[in-house]
């Protein structure tokens, strides 16, 4: 089988060891069949898109929307990285799957306006599908409205044309959304359990999300939220897109097949 790529952005050595476990125990995948590049510690490089089923890009500390001269030299290269990526995922129509970080990331790329007026402290929401949710490829098993964990900064404000909403909250209008088929991003983290939910709030405390002082009481109220219907998320895109070529577009492919029709 063709593996999956994820990438990820973490600094701390067992919060991203734990997020690598994570996706592999949600999307049912071995470590072998999940790639993974560590952009916070190397470049990103060339991805030879043909090697992969899908690409999926974990949260981040990172924010799109913070001002440049308060980002890091690795945040800024980073960001330059995944446009470029964004760049060739968006125009092959390639699978991939942006949790978070995706948002904002993929929001920007294509001209969103991501910024802080719908952040969210780290809790269970309420997500409910949107008409276009309910039938999309992706998400229509999904019940119509679910619990999952969020925690971000930043959100969409401004939602462009080439963007399909997917799902929203009471607090946050754009918590899934999808460009063309096959490229989508969940403001909500459908890798998330509670134990890891407990472990990346207890790793984050001083990160801006939320009052230390907090810590216990957001623990708690977690400890009480089914988010399990979340998790379906990765396991409908494992599902989709195992060994599947569709939304791959190799550079000039559409040209040669309207030079071999004619």
């Amino acid at each position: 089988m063709k593996p999956f790529l994820l990438i990820t952005t973490r600094g701390e050595d067992d919060v991203a060891a734990h997020e690598h476990a994570a996706y592999c125990r949600l999307t049912g995948l071995l470590p072998e069949e999940l790639a993974w590049i560590r952009a916070d510690r190397a470049p990103i490089g060339t991805i030879d898109f043909v090697r992969y089923s899908g690409i999926i890009l974990a949260g981040s500390p990172f924010t799109v929307s913070e001002p440049e001269d308060r980002k890091s030299p690795t945040e800024r290269r980073v960001e330059r990285e995944l446009g470029a990526l964004l760049d060739d995922v968006v125009r092959r129509d390639f699978p991939f799957l942006g949790v978070c970080y995706g948002v904002g990331t993929i929001g920007s790329h294509q001209g969103a306006r991501v910024d802080r007026t719908y952040g969210e402290p780290s809790q269970a929401v309420r997500i409910s599908l949107t008409a276009a949710g309910r039938t999309d490829a992706l998400l229509h098993e999904l019940p119509e409205s679910f619990d999952a964990f969020v925690g971000h900064k930043e959100a969409i404000s401004q939602v462009p044309p080439s963007i399909t909403v997917l799902a929203n909250s009471p607090t946050c209008p754009v918590q899934a959304f999808r460009v063309g088929e096959n490229v989508y991003a969940t403001q909500f983290h459908p890798e998330l359990d509670t134990a890891a939910f407990t472990s990346r709030v207890r790793s984050y405390a001083g990160h801006g999300y939320f009052e230390p002082s907090q810590v216990d009481a957001i623990i708690a109220t977690a400890e009480g939220a089914d988010v399990r219907a979340s998790h379906m998320v990765l396991g409908r895109f494992v599902e989709e897109y195992l060994d599947s070529n569709r939304g791959y577009r190799e550079p000039g492919a559409a040209v040669a097949e309207v030079a071999r029709a004619s």
